[in-house]
């Protein structure tokens, strides 16, 4: 059997993002903000928001459509809510700003609505929606994005990938943490298949003419994504709706760009202003006992008897703990060496040293 993948440790992968942010003038502290995102979306299983992304920040920052210095702005709020401008940051720095002002103004009102324009890419949405975990809070978080996904009975692309996180507490440090894009799959996720020559499954894009396709290239050369759901049988209108929601939340709200409005996806020609949406809700202002009725919940779900006795019934964000714990019982996080081959490169462009090691062969 061919060896496809290598093991890096975590600290490995956030020390090299990081020295190849500072290599094209990245802030230090903005550079640890992106580097902490990704390697977590790595250590959730999200390969498609983690490593596999670092060319695409450091094309913006070299390309001068997202600013190296700065600090987001507060431009206008209330009690519980508040319009943010990016000042087109790395998202994660956007982001982590929004939510802190989020969970800060549902501690005094209950919850906080944070919207964002002048925003860029921010990794994956679940790591805004879980820091509200920490303050015992329900946390939301939803960005709108290029145009990448071709909407109901259409041919063209007019509708991000939109994702939808919320992310609830239960008891014992167990939670709900659903994080989900409105289109079938992921860009990176086709991205990703196209890199490593595989197939991608019938249902995730369709090709220029608007039918499915399970060719990648066809996907990403002239198609597009489809919504949640797939076809209009299967309930992609609904899929479509959910992505049209998002739109709403953030840029609707936020005055920022958005549907094919944005501009074209990994295209330099213009700073992306996205549109960002965050949420806190603290669960203290309504009934009493939340986290143990969502630890029942939970419960509830995850005693279901399988339909396959070796597929247990998972809760939102069971997959995800599940590579987590994967990962450190291996020691590091496992990544197919067409990436880091292909990020050494990258940094070897950028004078970035050491390189990622790619001695530790998993088979």
């Amino acid at each position: 059997m061919s060896v496809s993948r290598c093991l890096l440790v975590q600290a490995e992968v956030q020390a090299f993002i990081e020295h190849c942010m500072l290599a094209v003038g990245t802030r230090p502290s903005h550079a640890r903000s992106l580097a902490e995102v990704l390697v977590e979306g790595d250590m959730r299983g999200h390969y498609s928001h983690g490593l596999n992304r670092l060319d695409l920040y450091v094309k913006e920052i070299r390309a001068g459509i997202c600013a190296q210095e700065g600090e987001p702005l507060l431009e206008k709020e209330s009690l519980a809510t508040a319009l943010v401008n990016g000042s087109n940051l790395l998202g994660p720095v956007v982001g982590n700003y929004c939510m802190s002002l989020a969970v800060k103004k549902a501690r005094e009102a209950g919850i906080g609505w944070v919207v964002a324009h002048g925003s860029n890419h921010y990794g994956i949405a679940a790591y805004y929606s879980m820091q509200a975990l920490k303050e015992n809070m329900i946390g939301m978080s939803f960005t709108n994005t290029s145009p990448l996904v071709v909407p109901t009975r259409a041919k063209e692309c007019t509708v991000g990938t939109n994702p939808i996180s919320v992310a609830a507490p239960a008891k014992n440090g167990d939670s709900f943490v659903l994080d989900m894009a409105t289109s079938a799959a992921a860009l990176g996720k086709v991205e990703l298949h196209h890199r490593n020559g595989i197939s991608i499954p019938e249902g995730w894009g369709c090709d220029a003419e608007g039918r499915f396709s399970t060719d990648p290239k066809a996907v990403l050369s002239g198609g597009g994504l489809v919504p949640l759901g797939g076809s209009e049988n299967t309930g992609g209108h609904k899929g479509y709706g959910l992505g049209l929601m998002v739109e709403v939340f953030c840029g609707m709200l936020s005055g920022s760009q958005y549907s094919k409005n944005i501009r074209t996806w990994r295209m330099t020609d213009r700073s992306a202003d996205l549109g960002q949406c965050f949420v806190a809700i603290n669960p203290e202002n309504f009934a009493p006992g939340f986290n143990d009725r969502m630890a029942d919940l939970l419960s509830m779900h995850r005693n279901l008897a399988p339909a396959e006795s070796e597929m247990p019934v998972l809760a939102p964000g069971d997959p995800e703990r599940k590579h987590i714990q994967t990962c450190r019982d291996m020691g590091g996080i496992p990544y197919h060496l067409k990436v880091v081959n292909h990020m050494n490169e990258l940094a070897s462009t950028l004078g970035v040293s050491p390189l990622l090691p790619t001695h530790r062969r998993i088979e």
